[in-house]
């Protein structure tokens, strides 16, 4: 779900043998090839919820921003998405990918150094930056303003990367995923919170106490990840970008998902 950060690289054994079970299917169009799917007319596409706008339950479905940008590879593929919920530890580190869980891994993550050591990212569909969230009526509009006070942060991402760099004196209180953040904030079990200022914007559409009082200038970008070396994939997955982004289709999903066009 954010921008999610860089943790240290977990070991997987046995890649290659699990990757002999892999399925094969042709594409077609710009960026063919032979592509390797785990599963026999599907593309298995890892993500953590709940991130929304990127990725959420409606009813007993998974929608989002992000899962309507796959389902354009998918389609390419002539396949459907088939969507698995795991922790984000095993999607930012390669495991999910290495071990064959998925194909794809698309969970409003950020490329970054350290990540592009356990997995290779397509071209960057998405652009971010960090942002503060509070109830309204706080006086916290910098991080300095924090200090003494807590902090809310997410397990493993980039908002907690940058708020230890950043927030000095503050205390940092970890939570599992976004949701947990969310509620320790507007319940006021901390002060405030940090995220992607995506994912936050959207939460305080529906939640008129709260605000954002802030954005950090982080210059994040997301990708799609796939399995280090399955360059078949990840070209296909760069050519239906570039297609979607001159087709139109990647501003109507955007303005689905955030009420605007993209940023030119």
């Amino acid at each position: 779900m954010s921008a999610r950060s860089a943790l240290p690289v977990i070991a997987v054994a046995a890649v290659s043998a699990l990757l002999a079970g892999c399925t094969s299917t042709k594409s077609s169009g710009s960026g063919g090839g032979d592509i390797s799917l785990v599963n026999s007319g599907k593309l298995t596409t890892c993500t953590h919820l709940p991130y929304p706008p990127f990725q959420s339950k409606q009813g007993k479905k998974i929608v989002g921003f992000d899962v309507d940008i796959v389902d354009l590879v998918a389609s390419a593929l002539d396949v459907k998405q088939e969507i698995v919920d795991t922790p984000f530890e095993g999607i930012q580190s390669g495991e999910d990918l290495n071990t064959n869980q998925c194909d794809v891994a698309a969970a409003g993550m950020t490329i970054t150094d350290v990540r592009e050591k356990n997995l290779d990212f397509s071209a960057p569909y998405f652009e971010a930056t960090q942002a503060l969230l509070t109830t309204k009526g706080k006086p916290y509009k910098t991080l300095a303003d924090l200090k003494g006070k807590k902090l809310a942060v997410q397990q493993g991402t980039t908002g907690e990367s940058y708020a230890q760099k950043h927030a000095k004196g503050a205390k940092l209180v970890q939570f599992e995923d976004l949701a947990l953040l969310l509620t320790a904030v507007k319940t006021g079990q901390t002060d405030a919170g940090i995220n992607d200022n995506g994912v936050l914007y959207d939460y305080v559409k529906d939640n008129a106490d709260t605000t954002v009082t802030a954005e950090f200038d982080t210059g994040e970008q997301y990708g799609i990840a796939v399995r280090t070396g399955n360059d078949a994939l990840r070209k296909k997955i760069d050519a239906v970008l570039k297609d979607a982004r001159a087709d139109g289709s990647y501003d109507r999903i955007y303005k689905k998902w955030f009420g605007t066009a993209p940023k030119k």
